[in-house]
């Protein structure tokens, strides 16, 4: 679970050169890179109203791990989550691992 945690919050990274600088020491930015493609492109696919935000139900269709942390994501109780609010809560998760 721990290894998960890590590999999704590096998959956050938007861009080549924040890959870069959060890879770990001897990781591959490339591998980064195409993790946070991955990771937010299902995120897009699981998005089904393309509003940048995830229902519970559409977090359960497409990101099932998310769906399970789903009401931890959503501190503020709106009834959906962003992607950058499942990044803050992979922060959270693995400073408390």
């Amino acid at each position: 679970m721990k290894k998960l945690l890590a590999i999704v919050l590096l998959c956050f990274a938007s861009t080549a050169a924040f890959a870069q600088s959060a890879a770990p020491q001897g990781g591959d930015p490339q591998r980064m890179e195409r993790m946070a493609q991955q990771l937010q492109a299902r995120f897009a696919n699981a998005n089904t109203t393309h509003d940048g935000k995830l229902t519970k139900a559409q977090a359960a269709a497409g990101m099932p791990i998310v769906a399970k942390h789903f009401d931890e994501i959503d501190t503020q109780k709106a009834g959906y989550i962003t992607l950058p609010q499942i990044a803050a809560f992979m922060q959270e998760r693995g400073a408390a691992h």
